[in-house]
């Protein structure tokens, strides 16, 4: 345990202890703690080295080259829970890993759950976590049945909201290990909200709710966005996690 602790913080590892714990908990044996270390110090984030990540007290399997869900956007999926019927269609689009979709499945149980993203890695990683669930590739509103126009209770759209020049200065971790598309939402970083939200009308059924994660600058354009889409919006915010969560509701 000391060892890797002091080759963890020798690398910048802030949370050396408390990631050499996870690493040795997660590992069949020596050989593997030692290839973990080797590749959380060569810059990969800790959820993809361990095979899985803690969200909204869940484990959700992580693969390679997908991305890693923040415990911030665990405040989308708590105002989404509030807010979600246990007879409700749940569509988590630009779904990742589907950690959003099976945390809301899981406290609301009876939903029909549906889930989409674009990158086939994603697509392949949420399938194992969503088992129970329909798992689309494609691009948002294309990859979904079209029998769901009109029937979306829940829609949990946490799309990439980072400004392009804004990239450079994420953490290397996300910047080299996830893939661009996920973190990329354009010149401001709203261009994928905006597509979601020209739709988001047909295919939410009436009083059926949007949720998106923005920064706290963003959010008053996204919700603009979202009432110019014509539906009622209302931005709700945690400033213990820095999360803001953009709700668009169909009346």
């Amino acid at each position: 345990m000391e060892s890797v602790v002091a080759t963890l913080r020798a690398a910048g590892c802030v949370f050396a202890e408390e990631e050499a714990e996870l690493i040795i908990a997660t590992a069949a044996g020596p050989d593997e703690v030692a290839r973990m270390v080797d590749e959380r110090i060569s810059g990969l984030p800790l959820e993809q080295v361990l095979g899985w990540a803690s969200f909204h007290g869940l484990r959700i399997a992580i693969d390679p080259d997908v991305f890693v869900p923040r415990r911030r956007t665990e405040h989308l999926v708590d105002e989404a829970i509030a807010r979600c019927r246990p007879d409700a269609v749940v569509v988590d689009l630009c779904c990742g890993s589907g950690a959003l979709g099976l945390a809301v499945a899981t406290a609301v149980p009876g939903v029909s759950l549906y889930a989409a993203d674009l990158h086939p890695a994603a697509v392949k990683n949420a399938r194992r976590n969503l088992p129970a669930a329909q798992v689309f590739e494609g691009d948002l509103y294309d990859a979904l049945p079209t029998d769901l126009r009109g029937r979306v209770g829940i829609l949990l759209a946490n799309v990439p909201y980072v400004p392009t020049d804004d990239v450079q200065f994420l953490p290397a971790e996300a910047r080299l290990h996830e893939p661009r598309l996920t973190l990329d939402g354009g010149a401001d970083g709203l261009d994928l909200l905006r597509r979601v939200a020209a739709d988001a009308a047909d295919w939410l059924a009436p009083g059926g709710h949007l949720f998106t994660e923005a920064s706290a600058e963003q959010a008053p354009v996204a919700a603009e966005l979202l009432t110019a889409a014509g539906l009622r919006t209302t931005i709700s915010t945690d400033e213990d996690d820095f999360a803001t969560t953009v709700i668009g509701t169909r009346d």
